[in-house]
Protein backbone atom coordinates (compact mmCIF):
# COMPACT_ATOMS: atom_id res chain seq x y z
CA UNK A 1 0.00 0.00 0.00
CA UNK A 2 1.39 3.41 -0.97
CA UNK A 3 1.44 6.12 1.64
CA UNK A 4 -0.11 9.46 0.82
CA UNK A 5 2.49 12.17 0.15
CA UNK A 6 1.46 14.14 3.18
CA UNK A 7 2.33 11.21 5.44
CA UNK A 8 5.78 10.55 4.04
CA UNK A 9 8.60 10.97 6.64
CA UNK A 10 10.80 14.05 6.23
CA UNK A 11 14.54 13.88 5.57
CA UNK A 12 15.16 14.75 9.22
CA UNK A 13 12.88 11.94 10.40
CA UNK A 14 14.68 9.43 8.18
CA UNK A 15 18.06 10.64 9.46
CA UNK A 16 16.81 10.36 13.03
CA UNK A 17 15.49 6.83 12.35
CA UNK A 18 18.94 5.90 11.00
CA UNK A 19 20.64 7.40 14.12
CA UNK A 20 22.12 10.48 12.35
CA UNK A 21 21.98 13.77 14.47
CA UNK A 22 21.73 17.23 12.83
CA UNK A 23 24.23 19.99 13.87
CA UNK A 24 22.83 22.65 16.23
CA UNK A 25 22.10 26.04 14.68
CA UNK A 26 24.64 28.62 15.99
CA UNK A 27 23.28 31.95 17.27
CA UNK A 28 24.06 35.09 15.30
CA UNK A 29 26.80 37.37 16.56
CA UNK A 30 26.08 40.95 15.55
CA UNK A 31 29.37 42.64 14.69
CA UNK A 32 30.06 46.38 14.43
CA UNK A 33 33.17 47.75 12.73
CA UNK A 34 34.74 50.85 14.26
CA UNK A 35 37.22 52.96 12.26
CA UNK A 36 39.15 56.11 13.14
CA UNK A 37 41.70 58.50 11.63
CA UNK A 38 43.40 61.26 13.65
CA UNK A 39 43.36 63.90 10.89
CA UNK A 40 41.00 64.85 8.09
CA UNK A 41 43.80 64.72 5.52
CA UNK A 42 42.93 62.37 2.65
CA UNK A 43 39.35 61.72 3.79
CA UNK A 44 38.03 63.32 0.61
CA UNK A 45 39.64 60.59 -1.52
CA UNK A 46 37.47 57.97 -3.18
CA UNK A 47 39.07 55.19 -1.10
CA UNK A 48 40.52 56.56 2.14
CA UNK A 49 41.99 55.14 5.33
CA UNK A 50 38.58 54.63 6.94
CA UNK A 51 37.43 52.61 3.91
CA UNK A 52 40.57 50.46 4.09
CA UNK A 53 39.99 49.73 7.78
CA UNK A 54 36.35 48.85 7.13
CA UNK A 55 37.22 46.56 4.22
CA UNK A 56 39.63 44.61 6.47
CA UNK A 57 36.94 44.32 9.14
CA UNK A 58 34.30 43.12 6.65
CA UNK A 59 36.68 40.47 5.30
CA UNK A 60 37.38 39.21 8.81
CA UNK A 61 33.68 39.01 9.68
CA UNK A 62 33.00 37.16 6.43
CA UNK A 63 35.68 34.61 7.36
CA UNK A 64 33.81 33.93 10.61
CA UNK A 65 30.39 33.53 8.99
CA UNK A 66 30.37 29.83 9.84
CA UNK A 67 30.51 30.89 13.49
CA UNK A 68 27.37 32.98 13.03
CA UNK A 69 29.10 36.38 12.66
CA UNK A 70 27.01 38.97 10.78
CA UNK A 71 27.77 42.63 10.03
CA UNK A 72 25.38 45.29 11.33
CA UNK A 73 24.35 47.92 8.80
CA UNK A 74 25.30 51.00 10.85
CA UNK A 75 28.73 52.56 10.21
CA UNK A 76 30.88 53.86 13.05
CA UNK A 77 33.53 56.05 11.42
CA UNK A 78 35.41 58.87 13.20
CA UNK A 79 37.43 60.93 10.74
CA UNK A 80 39.64 63.68 12.17
CA UNK A 81 39.45 62.65 15.85
CA UNK A 82 42.35 61.85 18.17
CA UNK A 83 42.53 58.57 20.01
CA UNK A 84 43.48 60.37 23.21
CA UNK A 85 39.85 61.16 24.07
CA UNK A 86 36.56 59.27 24.19
CA UNK A 87 34.60 62.31 23.01
CA UNK A 88 34.09 61.09 19.44
CA UNK A 89 30.67 61.09 17.72
CA UNK A 90 30.81 57.60 16.21
CA UNK A 91 32.29 56.10 19.38
CA UNK A 92 29.52 57.67 21.46
CA UNK A 93 26.91 56.13 19.13
CA UNK A 94 28.70 52.77 19.31
CA UNK A 95 28.66 52.76 23.12
CA UNK A 96 24.98 53.75 23.14
CA UNK A 97 24.13 50.81 20.85
CA UNK A 98 26.16 48.49 23.05
CA UNK A 99 24.24 49.61 26.14
CA UNK A 100 21.01 49.02 24.16
CA UNK A 101 22.18 45.41 23.50
CA UNK A 102 22.21 45.84 19.70
CA UNK A 103 25.83 44.68 19.29
CA UNK A 104 27.61 41.48 20.36
CA UNK A 105 31.12 42.09 19.00
CA UNK A 106 33.26 45.15 18.12
CA UNK A 107 35.80 44.73 15.31
CA UNK A 108 38.68 47.16 14.69
CA UNK A 109 41.67 47.14 12.35
CA UNK A 110 44.13 47.80 15.20
CA UNK A 111 43.57 48.28 18.89
CA UNK A 112 44.82 51.88 18.87
CA UNK A 113 41.97 52.80 16.50
CA UNK A 114 39.64 52.44 19.45
CA UNK A 115 41.85 54.24 21.99
CA UNK A 116 45.47 55.20 22.61
CA UNK A 117 44.96 55.69 26.34
CA UNK A 118 45.26 52.71 28.67
CA UNK A 119 42.92 54.36 31.17
CA UNK A 120 40.28 55.12 28.52
CA UNK A 121 40.50 51.63 27.10
CA UNK A 122 39.97 50.15 30.56
CA UNK A 123 36.70 52.10 30.69
CA UNK A 124 35.69 50.72 27.29
CA UNK A 125 36.52 47.16 28.27
CA UNK A 126 34.39 47.60 31.39
CA UNK A 127 31.43 48.63 29.19
CA UNK A 128 32.09 45.63 26.88
CA UNK A 129 32.20 43.12 29.74
CA UNK A 130 29.11 44.56 31.44
CA UNK A 131 27.13 44.05 28.23
CA UNK A 132 28.86 40.74 27.30
CA UNK A 133 30.39 42.22 24.16
CA UNK A 134 33.64 40.79 22.79
CA UNK A 135 36.38 42.86 21.15
CA UNK A 136 38.45 41.77 18.18
CA UNK A 137 41.50 43.32 16.49
CA UNK A 138 41.85 42.14 12.89
CA UNK A 139 45.61 42.55 12.48
CA UNK A 140 46.62 41.63 16.03
CA UNK A 141 44.54 38.40 16.24
CA UNK A 142 43.07 38.43 19.71
CA UNK A 143 39.78 38.96 21.47
CA UNK A 144 38.93 39.85 25.02
CA UNK A 145 36.94 36.74 25.83
CA UNK A 146 40.13 34.96 26.94
CA UNK A 147 42.66 35.82 29.67
CA UNK A 148 45.52 35.65 27.16
CA UNK A 149 43.64 38.08 24.90
CA UNK A 150 43.24 40.55 27.77
CA UNK A 151 46.93 40.30 28.65
CA UNK A 152 47.90 40.90 25.04
CA UNK A 153 45.52 43.82 24.89
CA UNK A 154 47.09 45.53 27.93
CA UNK A 155 50.59 45.10 26.46
CA UNK A 156 49.53 46.54 23.11
CA UNK A 157 47.77 49.45 24.79
CA UNK A 158 50.88 50.27 26.80
CA UNK A 159 52.88 50.51 23.59
CA UNK A 160 50.11 52.51 21.91
CA UNK A 161 50.13 55.03 24.77
CA UNK A 162 53.92 55.19 24.65
CA UNK A 163 53.78 55.90 20.90
CA UNK A 164 51.21 58.66 21.48
CA UNK A 165 53.41 60.35 24.09
CA UNK A 166 56.48 60.12 21.83
CA UNK A 167 54.51 61.67 18.94
CA UNK A 168 53.39 64.49 21.26
CA UNK A 169 56.99 65.14 22.33
CA UNK A 170 58.12 65.26 18.69
CA UNK A 171 55.36 67.74 17.83
CA UNK A 172 56.23 69.98 20.81
CA UNK A 173 59.94 69.90 19.94
CA UNK A 174 59.21 70.78 16.32
CA UNK A 175 56.91 73.61 17.41
CA UNK A 176 59.58 75.04 19.75
CA UNK A 177 62.27 74.81 17.05
CA UNK A 178 60.01 76.57 14.53
CA UNK A 179 59.20 79.36 16.99
CA UNK A 180 62.91 79.79 17.70
CA UNK A 181 63.33 80.47 13.96
CA UNK A 182 60.62 83.12 14.18
CA UNK A 183 58.03 81.14 12.20
CA UNK A 184 54.26 81.58 12.59
CA UNK A 185 52.74 78.30 13.79
CA UNK A 186 49.06 78.88 13.09
CA UNK A 187 45.95 79.83 15.00
CA UNK A 188 44.06 83.12 15.05
CA UNK A 189 46.38 85.84 13.70
CA UNK A 190 46.79 88.86 16.00
CA UNK A 191 45.02 92.05 15.02
CA UNK A 192 47.34 94.00 12.73
CA UNK A 193 48.42 90.96 10.71
CA UNK A 194 47.03 88.54 8.13
CA UNK A 195 48.40 85.10 7.27
CA UNK A 196 49.67 84.49 3.74
CA UNK A 197 51.72 81.43 2.76
CA UNK A 198 51.95 80.52 6.45
CA UNK A 199 53.60 83.85 7.31
CA UNK A 200 52.36 86.97 9.08
CA UNK A 201 51.86 89.93 6.75
CA UNK A 202 51.04 93.44 8.00
CA UNK A 203 47.41 94.52 7.54
CA UNK A 204 47.76 98.29 7.13
CA UNK A 205 44.31 99.25 8.43
CA UNK A 206 44.55 97.02 11.49
CA UNK A 207 48.17 98.08 12.10
CA UNK A 208 46.99 101.71 12.33
CA UNK A 209 44.42 100.62 14.93
CA UNK A 210 47.13 98.85 16.97
CA UNK A 211 49.27 102.01 16.96
CA UNK A 212 46.17 104.03 17.97
CA UNK A 213 45.54 101.69 20.94
CA UNK A 214 49.09 102.18 22.22
CA UNK A 215 48.97 105.98 21.73
CA UNK A 216 45.57 106.34 23.40
CA UNK A 217 46.71 104.40 26.46
CA UNK A 218 49.53 106.91 26.87
CA UNK A 219 47.00 109.75 26.55
CA UNK A 220 44.34 108.30 28.87
CA UNK A 221 46.48 106.27 31.27
CA UNK A 222 43.58 103.86 31.82
CA UNK A 223 42.56 100.65 30.06
CA UNK A 224 38.96 101.22 31.16
CA UNK A 225 38.77 104.60 29.46
CA UNK A 226 40.60 103.19 26.44
CA UNK A 227 37.97 100.46 26.02
CA UNK A 228 35.15 103.02 26.22
CA UNK A 229 36.94 105.21 23.69
CA UNK A 230 37.48 102.37 21.20
CA UNK A 231 33.90 101.11 21.45
CA UNK A 232 32.46 104.62 21.20
CA UNK A 233 34.28 105.06 17.90
CA UNK A 234 32.96 101.72 16.59
CA UNK A 235 36.23 99.76 16.55
CA UNK A 236 36.06 95.97 16.91
CA UNK A 237 38.48 93.09 17.37
CA UNK A 238 39.85 91.19 14.37
CA UNK A 239 37.55 89.56 11.83
CA UNK A 240 39.16 86.58 10.10
CA UNK A 241 38.43 83.34 8.22
CA UNK A 242 39.59 79.92 9.36
CA UNK A 243 41.21 77.42 6.98
CA UNK A 244 37.82 75.72 6.79
CA UNK A 245 36.27 78.94 5.49
CA UNK A 246 34.35 79.88 8.65
CA UNK A 247 34.13 83.61 9.37
CA UNK A 248 34.99 84.82 12.88
CA UNK A 249 33.38 88.23 13.26
CA UNK A 250 35.01 90.97 15.31
CA UNK A 251 33.50 91.89 18.69
CA UNK A 252 33.52 95.08 20.78
CA UNK A 253 36.68 95.53 22.82
CA UNK A 254 36.94 94.62 26.49
CA UNK A 255 39.76 95.08 29.00
CA UNK A 256 41.04 91.53 28.55
CA UNK A 257 41.40 91.98 24.79
CA UNK A 258 43.11 95.36 25.19
CA UNK A 259 45.60 94.02 27.74
CA UNK A 260 46.37 91.07 25.45
CA UNK A 261 47.19 93.49 22.63
CA UNK A 262 49.32 95.69 24.89
CA UNK A 263 51.31 92.65 26.09
CA UNK A 264 51.79 90.99 22.67
CA UNK A 265 55.45 91.19 21.63
CA UNK A 266 54.57 90.15 18.09
CA UNK A 267 54.12 93.88 17.41
CA UNK A 268 57.87 94.32 18.02
CA UNK A 269 58.61 91.75 15.31
CA UNK A 270 59.27 88.96 17.82
CA UNK A 271 58.09 85.37 18.13
CA UNK A 272 57.43 84.19 21.69
CA UNK A 273 57.36 80.62 22.96
CA UNK A 274 56.99 79.73 26.66
CA UNK A 275 58.12 83.16 27.78
CA UNK A 276 61.17 83.38 25.50
CA UNK A 277 61.33 85.86 22.62
CA UNK A 278 63.03 85.22 19.27
CA UNK A 279 63.43 87.42 16.18
CA UNK A 280 60.36 86.82 14.00
CA UNK A 281 60.04 86.49 10.25
CA UNK A 282 57.35 89.22 10.16
CA UNK A 283 57.67 93.00 10.12
CA UNK A 284 57.17 94.95 13.37
CA UNK A 285 54.29 97.39 13.78
CA UNK A 286 55.59 99.34 16.81
CA UNK A 287 58.95 100.81 17.70
CA UNK A 288 60.66 100.03 20.98
CA UNK A 289 60.25 103.57 22.38
CA UNK A 290 56.43 103.45 22.28
CA UNK A 291 56.42 99.90 23.67
CA UNK A 292 58.63 100.89 26.63
CA UNK A 293 56.55 104.01 27.40
CA UNK A 294 53.32 101.99 27.42
CA UNK A 295 54.77 99.30 29.65
CA UNK A 296 56.12 101.93 32.01
CA UNK A 297 52.48 103.03 32.43
CA UNK A 298 51.26 99.45 32.83
CA UNK A 299 53.92 98.72 35.45
CA UNK A 300 52.29 101.19 37.87
CA UNK A 301 49.57 100.02 40.22
CA UNK A 302 46.14 99.82 38.56
CA UNK A 303 44.38 101.63 41.43
CA UNK A 304 47.00 104.38 41.33
CA UNK A 305 46.40 104.84 37.57
CA UNK A 306 42.66 104.97 38.23
CA UNK A 307 43.10 107.72 40.82
CA UNK A 308 45.28 109.73 38.44
CA UNK A 309 42.71 109.30 35.66
CA UNK A 310 39.88 110.37 37.95
CA UNK A 311 41.89 113.42 39.02
CA UNK A 312 42.36 114.43 35.37
CA UNK A 313 38.64 114.10 34.67
CA UNK A 314 36.68 116.99 36.27
CA UNK A 315 33.73 115.62 38.25
CA UNK A 316 32.89 117.95 41.18
CA UNK A 317 29.72 116.00 41.99
CA UNK A 318 31.45 112.61 42.17
CA UNK A 319 29.98 110.59 45.04
CA UNK A 320 27.22 113.13 45.80
CA UNK A 321 24.55 112.20 43.24
CA UNK A 322 21.94 109.49 43.75
CA UNK A 323 19.22 108.23 41.38
CA UNK A 324 15.97 108.23 43.37
CA UNK A 325 14.30 105.70 41.03
CA UNK A 326 16.98 103.00 41.39
CA UNK A 327 18.32 104.19 44.77
CA UNK A 328 21.81 103.86 43.32
CA UNK A 329 24.80 106.19 43.07
CA UNK A 330 25.44 108.09 39.84
CA UNK A 331 29.05 107.87 38.67
CA UNK A 332 30.91 110.17 36.25
CA UNK A 333 31.76 108.83 32.80
CA UNK A 334 32.66 110.22 29.40
CA UNK A 335 32.55 109.36 25.70
CA UNK A 336 34.11 110.89 22.62
CA UNK A 337 32.21 111.95 19.53
CA UNK A 338 33.30 111.53 15.96
CA UNK A 339 35.15 114.86 16.15
CA UNK A 340 37.23 113.61 19.09
CA UNK A 341 35.51 115.92 21.59
CA UNK A 342 34.89 114.48 25.07
CA UNK A 343 31.33 114.50 26.46
CA UNK A 344 30.92 114.05 30.22
CA UNK A 345 27.92 112.43 31.91
CA UNK A 346 26.77 111.14 35.28
CA UNK A 347 25.53 107.57 34.86
CA UNK A 348 23.12 105.70 37.16
CA UNK A 349 24.76 102.43 38.28
CA UNK A 350 21.34 100.77 38.26
CA UNK A 351 20.86 101.67 34.59
CA UNK A 352 24.37 100.48 33.80
CA UNK A 353 23.76 97.05 35.35
CA UNK A 354 20.12 96.42 34.41
CA UNK A 355 19.82 98.46 31.23
CA UNK A 356 18.66 101.99 30.51
CA UNK A 357 15.12 100.86 29.68
CA UNK A 358 14.44 100.22 33.37
CA UNK A 359 15.62 103.64 34.58
CA UNK A 360 13.89 106.90 33.51
CA UNK A 361 17.00 108.89 34.41
CA UNK A 362 19.85 106.82 32.99
CA UNK A 363 22.42 109.52 32.26
CA UNK A 364 22.53 113.23 32.97
CA UNK A 365 24.79 115.66 31.11
CA UNK A 366 27.54 116.66 33.52
CA UNK A 367 27.74 120.33 32.51
CA UNK A 368 23.99 120.82 32.96
CA UNK A 369 23.65 119.19 36.38
CA UNK A 370 26.85 120.83 37.66
CA UNK A 371 25.56 124.23 36.51
CA UNK A 372 22.24 123.73 38.31
CA UNK A 373 23.93 122.64 41.56
CA UNK A 374 26.43 125.51 41.49
CA UNK A 375 23.60 127.96 40.88
CA UNK A 376 21.77 126.58 43.93
CA UNK A 377 24.91 126.87 46.04
CA UNK A 378 25.48 130.46 44.93
CA UNK A 379 21.97 131.31 46.08
CA UNK A 380 23.08 130.26 49.55
CA UNK A 381 25.75 132.97 49.43
CA UNK A 382 23.10 135.60 48.63
CA UNK A 383 20.65 134.18 51.18
CA UNK A 384 22.71 132.63 54.03
CA UNK A 385 19.58 132.66 56.19
CA UNK A 386 18.63 129.44 54.33
CA UNK A 387 21.70 127.81 55.84
CA UNK A 388 20.89 129.34 59.20
CA UNK A 389 17.39 127.83 59.08
CA UNK A 390 18.92 124.42 58.39
CA UNK A 391 21.21 124.83 61.38
CA UNK A 392 18.25 125.95 63.53
CA UNK A 393 16.32 122.82 62.51
CA UNK A 394 19.20 120.71 63.74
CA UNK A 395 19.15 122.60 67.04
CA UNK A 396 15.42 121.92 67.43
CA UNK A 397 16.04 118.23 66.91
CA UNK A 398 18.55 118.28 69.73
CA UNK A 399 21.75 118.87 67.82
CA UNK A 400 24.81 119.92 69.88
CA UNK A 401 25.56 123.65 70.23
CA UNK A 402 26.64 125.84 73.17
CA UNK A 403 25.03 129.02 71.79
CA UNK A 404 22.62 128.38 68.85
CA UNK A 405 22.00 132.07 68.09
CA UNK A 406 25.69 132.94 68.03
CA UNK A 407 26.42 129.91 65.83
CA UNK A 408 23.72 130.88 63.31
CA UNK A 409 25.10 134.42 63.11
CA UNK A 410 28.66 133.16 62.66
CA UNK A 411 27.61 130.77 59.86
CA UNK A 412 25.58 133.45 58.04
CA UNK A 413 28.55 135.83 58.08
CA UNK A 414 30.94 133.11 56.87
CA UNK A 415 28.73 131.94 54.00
CA UNK A 416 27.99 135.53 52.98
CA UNK A 417 31.70 136.31 52.78
CA UNK A 418 32.14 133.82 49.95
CA UNK A 419 29.72 135.53 47.57
CA UNK A 420 31.91 138.42 46.30
CA UNK A 421 34.99 136.32 45.56
CA UNK A 422 33.44 132.97 44.45
CA UNK A 423 34.08 133.41 40.72
CA UNK A 424 37.74 134.22 41.37
CA UNK A 425 38.49 131.07 43.39
CA UNK A 426 40.49 128.22 41.96
CA UNK A 427 38.22 125.36 40.63
CA UNK A 428 39.75 122.99 43.17
CA UNK A 429 38.82 125.37 46.00
CA UNK A 430 35.29 125.77 44.62
CA UNK A 431 34.88 121.99 44.53
CA UNK A 432 36.12 121.67 48.12
CA UNK A 433 33.63 124.26 49.36
CA UNK A 434 30.88 122.62 47.34
CA UNK A 435 31.50 119.24 48.97
CA UNK A 436 31.50 120.84 52.43
CA UNK A 437 28.13 122.48 51.79
CA UNK A 438 26.32 119.59 50.03
CA UNK A 439 25.79 116.14 51.54
CA UNK A 440 23.69 114.53 48.78
CA UNK A 441 21.96 115.41 45.51
CA UNK A 442 18.81 113.38 44.80
CA UNK A 443 18.08 113.19 41.07
CA UNK A 444 14.53 112.42 39.98
CA UNK A 445 12.84 112.45 36.58
CA UNK A 446 11.17 115.80 37.39
CA UNK A 447 14.11 117.61 39.02
CA UNK A 448 16.74 117.52 41.75
CA UNK A 449 16.83 118.20 45.49
CA UNK A 450 19.93 119.17 47.47
CA UNK A 451 20.54 117.99 51.03
CA UNK A 452 22.87 120.32 52.93
CA UNK A 453 25.79 118.93 54.88
CA UNK A 454 25.34 120.40 58.34
CA UNK A 455 28.61 119.13 59.78
CA UNK A 456 30.45 120.36 56.69
CA UNK A 457 28.85 123.81 56.94
CA UNK A 458 29.95 124.11 60.59
CA UNK A 459 33.45 123.01 59.62
CA UNK A 460 33.59 125.55 56.78
CA UNK A 461 32.33 128.36 59.02
CA UNK A 462 34.94 127.57 61.65
CA UNK A 463 37.66 127.49 59.02
CA UNK A 464 36.60 130.85 57.55
CA UNK A 465 36.42 132.43 61.03
CA UNK A 466 39.92 131.24 61.93
CA UNK A 467 41.78 131.52 58.60
CA UNK A 468 39.75 134.14 56.74
CA UNK A 469 38.24 134.07 53.26
CA UNK A 470 40.27 132.02 50.64
CA UNK A 471 42.40 134.19 48.40
CA UNK A 472 41.16 134.58 44.79
CA UNK A 473 43.28 133.11 42.02
CA UNK A 474 44.51 136.52 40.78
CA UNK A 475 45.65 137.64 44.22
CA UNK A 476 47.31 134.28 44.92
CA UNK A 477 49.13 134.45 41.61
CA UNK A 478 50.34 137.97 42.38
Amino acid sequence: MVRPALLRPTQGQRETERGVSRPAVKPKIRCAIYTRKSTEEGLDQEFNSLDAQRAAGEAYIASQSNEGWVLVRDRYDDGGFSGGSLERPALVRLLADIEARRIDCVVVYKVDRLSRSLMDFAKLVEVFERNKVSFVSVTQHFNTTTSMGRLTLNILLSFAQFEREVIGERIRDKFAASRAKGMWMGGCPPIGYDVKNRKLVVNKTEADLVRLIFRRLLDLGSATLLVKDLNAKGYTTKSWHTQGGKCREGRPFDKGTVYKILQNRVYLGEAVHKGKSYPGEHEPILDRVVWDRVHAVLSTNGRQRARVTQAKTPAPLRGLMRCTHCNRTMTPTQTRGGNGKAYRYYLCLGAMRRGHSGCPIGTVAASEIEGVVLAQVRRLFNAPEVVARAIAAVHREGGPSEDPIAEEKRIMEAIGSLQPIWDELYPAEQNRVLRLLVERIDVAADGISILLHIAGIRSLATELAQEGVPQPAERAAA
